[in-house]
């Protein structure tokens, strides 16, 4: 994992997610460690953000860019009072109706899935599509697009207005996860434009 996590930063990830949710407090605190120093060695230079999902805890004590936080976490407000102005916060979206809550309660970003069949696990909800990413992106906040998405849909995502994709399937299931991130990448910035 580490491995990989740091082929992907080298080829051009630009932030992390920890999500681990079956860990006790200082395995994930060491896991949290691990990461950030993964990251930081494929950043050579570059800012990567770490963030942590849901422990802010593990967040402060990582000193990690922000945290995720699920349906039934602390609220947004509470956890940028714990990590401060500059901390992102973030949250899980299935539907237009939440994402316009997330805006509502101050988070930076949200992930909208699944907008395609997911890759890294079972579908358990229908895939929402393009024509509900745009109509998410117009609500006030940064969407990331989630579920199912490989290079060759990054230019659909950013068209539909999405700021960027989240991705573990592409990634992590890719017998060569740098070569995947580095597809996922040029695949962003020629959408972009850049």
């Amino acid at each position: 994992m580490l491995e990989a996590i740091e082929a992907a930063v080298a080829a051009g990830v630009d932030w992390l997610q920890i999500r681990e949710r079956g860990c006790e407090s200082g395995e994930l605190l060491s896991f949290a460690q691990d990461v950030h120093a993964a990251a930081e060695r494929g950043a050579n230079g570059r800012n990567v953000r770490v963030l942590v999902n849901r422990r802010v805890d593990i967040a402060l004590a990582t000193q990690a860019a922000g945290v995720h936080l699920g349906f039934d976490a602390m609220s947004p407000t509470d956890a940028r009072t714990m990590l401060g102005g500059e901390a992102w916060i973030g949250t899980s979206a299935h539907s237009t109706k939440d994402v316009e809550a997330a805006a509502q309660a101050g988070v930076d970003y949200v992930h909208l899935a699944p907008i395609l069949r997911p890759l890294s696990k079972a579908a358990t909800r229908p895939a929402l599509g393009y024509a509900v990413l745009a109509e998410a992106a117009r609500l006030g906040v940064k969407v990331l697009a989630q579920g199912g998405l490989e290079a060759q849909h990054c230019g659909d995502a950013l068209a539909a207005g999405a700021t960027g994709i989240a991705v573990t399937g592409s990634i992590l299931m890719s017998p060569d996860p740098g070569k995947a991130a580095a597809m996922l990448r040029s695949a962003l910035d020629t959408a972009a434009g850049g």
